[in-house]
């Protein structure tokens, strides 16, 4: 069994809130230092590029999208895991502006979501196949440690 939260390890200590809050702000200071054409450049072969750093980001956003909406509504619901390799082939040519954009989106429909159902749905759990049983406050510290490993290989 995986542990339950892979990213806890890059949690700052800031709150959980500020970190998801900050992020997309960050990615777009982050992508801006780097360039357009930088943005596009993988940095080693079988490695992302930024830009599609930030398509994974907005896909992850997708999928976490779900999995809190599920968990709210649904008893002992079970998370679908992804492939995320095989999501990342659609990546190539995607603008990281435009990634961005769909990303930021998805997280302010996302902290509006949490916002709403914290903290009383902090302790509603959900089965994850590969990890075990979470709860909506772990698939919530998931997205954050993500969020801040991503944009720890974007200041690269």
């Amino acid at each position: 069994m995986k542990e339950l939260n892979p990213y806890a390890k890059y949690l700052d200590g800031r709150p959980i809130s500020a970190i998801l809050a900050a992020t997309p702000t960050a990615i777009g200071s982050r992508i801006a230092a780097i360039g357009p054409e930088k943005a596009a450049t993988p940095p080693a072969p079988g490695k992302w590029s930024p830009a599609e750093i930030v398509c994974h980001l907005a896909d992850c956003e997708l999928a976490f999208a779900f999995r809190l909406r599920q968990t709210l509504a649904e008893d002992n619901h079970v998370i679908q895991p992804f492939d995320q390799e095989k999501w990342a082939a659609t990546y190539p040519g995607i603008d990281a502006g435009q990634a961005l954009a769909a990303f930021t989106a998805l997280r302010q429909w996302n902290l509006l979501l949490i916002g709403t159902a914290m903290p009383n749905a902090a302790n509603k759990p959900v089965l994850h196949p590969e990890r075990g049983t979470m709860t909506f406050q772990t698939i919530i510290e998931t997205m954050a440690g993500h969020d801040l490993n991503h944009l720890a290989q974007l200041q690269k």
